[in-house]
C-alpha cells in the first residue's frame, strides 16, 4: 500500500482486506498478508479472526511476540474462543514456552475436544518438555495464577531451548564459579564453537562495539544476540525422542501383520509374537525403556529357538525384535549396543528383501550417528534411504534431518536445500509444524554466516 492511500485510508473493504490477506498467506507471501490483514483491522480493529490470522503470519515469520500479542489480543472479549486459544499456543510453543503451551492447548481441547488440532498440540507440547527437562514421572504441575508451569520436584534445570531470536539477559558468571552440569553439557555439545559463544557474550559487554552497525545497516547487538540464541539451540535436536511418523510406521506394521496373522489358529507363534512386539512398544512408549529391553531380549531368546517351519518370517520378526532392542538402548543412552541391534535389523531387512524393515532400520541407524555426533554417516544413511520414504511427513522428517547434519558440518548450501525439499514435502501435506521446522532450519543456515560475519569482525578487533 502507497504513503497517498495510506494518508487517504483504505479504499476497500474489510471483507475484501481480509480476503486479499488470506489468498497472500497460501501463496506464502506473508510480508504481503501482513499487510492486507493490518489493513482490514484499521476498519475493524477488534476483529478476533482477523487478529489470529495476522498472528500465523507472524508466526511463519518468526516473530513470536508479535504473534502472541495478535493472539492474546483476540481473546480480549472473548477469553474461550477457540481459534485464539489455539493461536496463542502455537506462538508460545515457537517462542519455546512449552509449557505455557500446553496449558493453552489444553484449554481448547476441553472447549472443542472434536479438534484434531489441540490433540496433536497437547502431544507435541508434551513430547517436547519431556525432550528438554526429562520424563512426565519427575514434573509437576502447580497453579500459579492464571497459568500454570512445570518444574522438577528434586529441582528445576534450566534446559528448555530458547527461542531462535529473542533477546535474553545473561548474568555474567562470577570467576572461580563453578560451572553447572548444564553449562558443561552446552560445552561438550558446541564444542570448538564453546569459546565462540564466550566471546560473543563478552562482546555484549563492549557499549561502544554494540552501538556500531553492519554495513547492511543491522545493529551488531541483534546480530550478536541472534547467533548467541542460535548456538544456545543448535543441540537440542539432536536429544528429541523417536519422531512421531516414526512410531505411526511401526505400529502400521505390526497391524499389518496382526491382519495377516488372523487366519491363523491361536496356537500359532505369529499370534504370540505380535502380541508381545505391541507390548514391548508399549512399555518403549510410555517410558519404561528398561522393561521394554528386557521383554524384547526374552523374546528374541524364544524366537532364535524356533525353526523357519514354525515361524516362515521369522527374519521379519527378529528384525522387529532387533529394532525393538536398539530402540530401547537409544533411550538408556547405550548408542553402541544400540547401532549393533540397528545393523542386525538391517542385515536382515536386506537378505529379505523386506523394503519397510530397511527403510527402518536406516532410520534409526542415521539417529545413531546424529545423536553420537557422526553427521556425514547419518548423511550417507539417511541419503540412502530417501527412495524409500513413503507419504509427505516422512519425507519433511528426513530431509530435515540431513539439512540439521549439512549445518552441523557447516555446509550451509546444502542445508538450505535439504530445508527447502523439507518445507515442499510439509506444504504438500499442510504440516503447519513442520513447515515451521523447515523454515527455522532455512534461517539457521542464514544464521551461521552470520556467526561467520562475527568471527570476521572479531579477527578485525584484534589487527
Amino acid at each position: 500500500m502507497s504513503d497517498k492511500e495510506e494518508e487517504q485510508g483504505p479504499k476497500s473493504t474489510f471483507s475484501t482486506y481480509m480476503a486479499e490477506g488470506d489468498q497472500l498467506f497460501h501463496k506464502r507471501e506473508y510480508t504481503k498478508a501482513i499487510e492486507s490483514y493490518s489493513t482490514a483491522l484499521t476498519l475493524q480493529p477488534d476483529d478476533k479472526n482477523c487478529l489470529v490470522a495476522r498472528s500465523k503470519c507472524y508466526v511463519k515469520m518468526g516473530d513470536s511476540e508479535n504473534a502472541l500479542k495478535d493472539a492474546e489480543d483476540s481473546l480480549k472479549e472473548d477469553k474461550n474462543f477457540f481459534k485464539g486459544l489455539y493461536q496463542k499456543a502455537e506462538a508460545l510453543y515457537t517462542m519455546g514456552d512449552f509449557e505455557f503451551a500446553l496449558v493453552f492447548y489444553h484449554r481448547g481441547h476441553k472447549l472443542r475436544p472434536e479438534l484434531q488440532e489441540f490433540r496433536l498440540g497437547i502431544q507435541k507440547a508434551q513430547e517436547a518438555i519431556n525432550n528438554s527437562v526429562g520424563s512426565p514421572s519427575s514434573v509437576k504441575l502447580e497453579n500459579k495464577g492464571d497459568l500454570s508451569f512445570f518444574h522438577k520436584t528434586d529441582e528445576l534445570k534450566k534446559v528448555r531451548p530458547k527461542p531462535l531470536i529473542r533477546s535474553v539477559k545473561r548474568e555474567p558468571r562470577q570467576q572461580g564459579q563453578k560451572t553447572p552440569k548444564s553449562e558443561r553439557t552446552t560445552k561438550q555439545l558446541l564444542g570448538e564453537l564453546y569459546t565462540d559463544k564466550e566471546y560473543l557474550e563478552k562482546l555484549l559487554k563492549d557499549e561502544d562495539l554494540i552501538k556500531g552497525k553492519t554495513r547492511g545497516g543491522e545493529r551488531l547487538q541483534d546480530v550478536i544476540l541472534n547467533c548467541i540464541s542460535y548456538l544456545d539451540t543448535r543441540s537440542e535436536f539432536w536429544w528429541q525422542q523417536k519422531p512421531i511418523y516414526a512410531r505411526q510406521r511401526d505400529r502400521k506394521l505390526l497391524r499389518e501383520q496382526w491382519n495377516r496373522a488372523r487366519h491363523l489358529p491361536p496356537s500359532d507363534p505369529t499370534c504370540y509374537i505380535l502380541k508381545n512386539l505391541e507390548e514391548i512398544d508399549a512399555a518403549l512408549s510410555a517410558g519404561n525403556a528398561n522393561g521394554s529391553l528386557k521383554k524384547a531380549r526374552d523374546v528374541l531368546k524364544t524366537v532364535q529357538g524356533w525353526s523357519e517351519e514354525a515361524l516362515p518370517n521369522k527374519s521379519e520378526v527378529l528384525g522387529n525384535l532387533y529394532s525393538c532392542i536398539g530402540n530401547a538402548l537409544m533411550d538408556l543412552g547405550d548408542m553402541d549396543k544400540a547401532l549393533d541391534n540397528h545393523l542386525k535389523d538391517l542385515e536382515l531387512a536386506q537378505q529379505s528383501k523386506l523394503v519397510d524393515s530397511k527403510s527402518r532400520a536406516l532410520d534409526n541407524i542415521g539417529r545413531v550417528y546424529a545423536r553420537i555426533g557422526k553427521f556425514q554417516r547419518a548423511i550417507e544413511v539417511w541419503e540412502e534411504k530417501v527412495p524409500l520414504a513413503q507419504g509427505g511427513l516422512e519425507k519433511a522428517w528426513l530431509f530435515h534431518e540431513i539439512g540439521r547434519c549439512y549445518l552441523e558440518l557447516k555446509r550451509h548450501m546444502e542445508a538450505r536445500d535439504y530445508g527447502t525439499r523439507s518445507l515442499s514435502a510439509a506444504d504438500d501435506i499442510s504440516d503447519e509444524n513442520w513447515q515451521l521446522n523447515a523454515s527455522v532450519l532455512v534461517a539457521q543456515a542464514e544464521c551461521e554466516s552470520k556467526l561467520n560475519m562475527l568471527r570476521l569482525i572479531k579477527v578485525i578487533i584484534f589487527l
